[in-house]
């Protein structure tokens, strides 16, 4: 040591999702860099955080355990564990740590953990969806592994700002709720736009021979929600809470199917 301690050798970088400022301390300078290219438009100020994440890079070749991941509660904490990364995570001090390899994928599938957490116990939630901003109003669309999610995200007119192809963000606010961009990206490969906007509608997808839209009446819109929102943790309490923020939800927001073939004009029928 050069007389310098090792929290003043850290490099940090703030991860801002959701209005959620995350700060991220490492003591490898290049994977500091890393993460600031892969969160570009989501860096935030340090001097404004909620959370702290110290994170230490394994050695190649690491495994953490079982292959499937897990999400626990113990001792006042929350337990992440995947092949690829172990994280702690405390709520109460705000503060964690996370030992994993030297990849922004395994901090990504962190960074989704703790955001479903935190959400939670707000009444948002995240869900595989894409989404985009028209005309200042955001619209989701929701759909199991190839239903269009991506397709519809590629197809979408040059006035839409992409806010995700892959996962969207879902948060209430002044009585409804609104979608927020975030760097959680699928086939694309592209960050969404950082913006948010008030929920128009929720699109669940279906490929077909023509295209229309058909209401979706009943709990029929609760169970698809709850199909494809993000809950890591199997505590009954947070399943509790996701199941709560889905009723909430599709009492608020008009949830639709969309049965559409893949080109273009599909985008005329949402409004």
């Amino acid at each position: 040591m050069t007389g310098l301690s090792a929290a003043a050798q850290r490099s940090s970088v703030v991860v801002e999702i959701g209005g959620l400022p995350i700060c991220l301390h490492c003591d490898n300078p290049v994977f500091i860099r890393l993460l600031m290219e892969r969160y570009a438009g989501y860096i935030g100020d340090s001097k404004q955080t909620a959370f702290d994440f110290d994170i230490e890079l394994a050695a190649p070749g690491t495994k953490f355990g079982d292959k499937d991941l897990t999400v626990t509660w113990n001792s006042g904490r929350w337990l992440m564990d995947r092949g690829d990364f172990h994280a702690e995570f405390n709520p109460t001090t705000a503060h964690g740590h996370i030992t994993q390899t030297v990849n922004s994928y395994s901090l990504d599938s962190v960074l989704r953990i703790v955001h479903t957490l935190l959400l939670a116990r707000k009444g948002g939630f995240l869900v595989h969806a894409s989404s985009a901003i028209r005309h200042g109003r955001a619209f989701i669309f929701s759909g199991v592994s190839g239903a269009g999610k991506t397709t519809i995200a590629r197809l979408a007119p040059p006035d839409a700002a992409l806010l995700t192809d892959e996962i969207s963000y879902v948060i209430p606010e002044d009585g409804g709720y609104f979608a927020v961009g975030t760097p959680f990206y699928g086939e694309l490969a592209r960050v969404g736009e950082n913006l948010r906007a008030p929920i128009e509608c929720v699109y669940l997808l279906a490929k077909g021979p023509e295209n229309r839209i058909e209401p979706v009446v009943g709990t029929e819109g609760v169970r698809a929600l709850l199909r494809n929102i993000l809950f890591f943790a199997r505590d009954p309490e947070f399943v509790k809470l996701a199941f709560e923020a889905a009723v909430d939800f599709a009492g608020r927001v008009p949830i639709r199917r969309l049965t559409f073939v893949p080109d273009a004009r599909a985008w005329e029928l949402i409004k």
